[in-house]
């Protein structure tokens, strides 16, 4: 399975454009089915606005859906799916609602607009970048602690849990890729003494070190 970026759960934004007001909507679907539910819950929603504009594109590369709901051709739906593509999040579905503000936008207004609509629905939403991810646990003695706590950001380990007792025991979760050199920065640091073991591999949400 690839690494893939997707958003958490649901998050929205808004703005106004010569007095029309766009409110873009973002959400974690899995499926068509819960992306239609999505732009039907929206469209119930904001039933009295001028459009209910929606894009999603789905982690299997193939299923990809877009409206104008209205709007000229190519001035909506598309401009929708074209951020949601260049910015590479699968598994969502946008919304970009639109309330008439008496001012015509004209064809490339429009597609600002509802590009912008997108943008900031995706920029609001809590990302999940998912990915092989490994469960690592590594034991030592207290005057390494300060060392190892130090460069595990460096490889954006997250703690799992820490148990103090006669020696230091650290359960840790990393992405796969940052095993290796995890490992490598923990040897030289140690003189070889601490090694960190694997206690399972799994698909996870794992940020890049780094990274966004």
């Amino acid at each position: 399975m690839g690494d893939y970026v997707t958003v958490r759960d649901f998050a929205q934004d808004e703005f106004v454009v010569k007095k029309s007001r766009f409110i873009g909507y973002s959400k974690h679907v899995e499926t068509e089915a819960e992306a239609m539910a999505f732009v039907a819950e929206i469209s119930k929603k904001h039933w009295d606005a001028s459009h209910n504009v929606y894009a999603f594109s789905l982690r299997d590369g193939m299923t990809r859906r877009y409206s104008d709901d209205g709007e000229p051709q190519g001035t909506a739906g598309v401009p929708v799916l074209d951020v949601i593509l260049k910015e590479n999040i699968v598994d969502v579905c946008v919304v970009v609602t639109r309330y008439f503000g008496g001012i015509l936008l004209g064809g490339g207004g429009l597609v600002r607009a509802y590009s912008q609509g997108a943008r900031i629905a995706l920029a609001a939403a809590d990302k999940m970048y998912m990915t092989t991810c490994r469960r690592l646990t590594l034991s030592f003695d207290y005057s390494l602690y300060g060392k190892i706590s130090y460069i595990l950001p460096d490889y954006g380990v997250q703690l799992r849990n820490s148990d103090f007792t006669d020696v230091v025991t650290l359960d840790i979760q990393i992405r796969a890729d940052q095993h290796e050199p995890f490992q490598k920065a923990l040897t030289e640091l140690t003189g070889g003494t601490v090694t960190a073991k694997v206690e399972e591999e799994f698909f996870g949400d794992m940020p890049v070190p780094g990274g966004k």
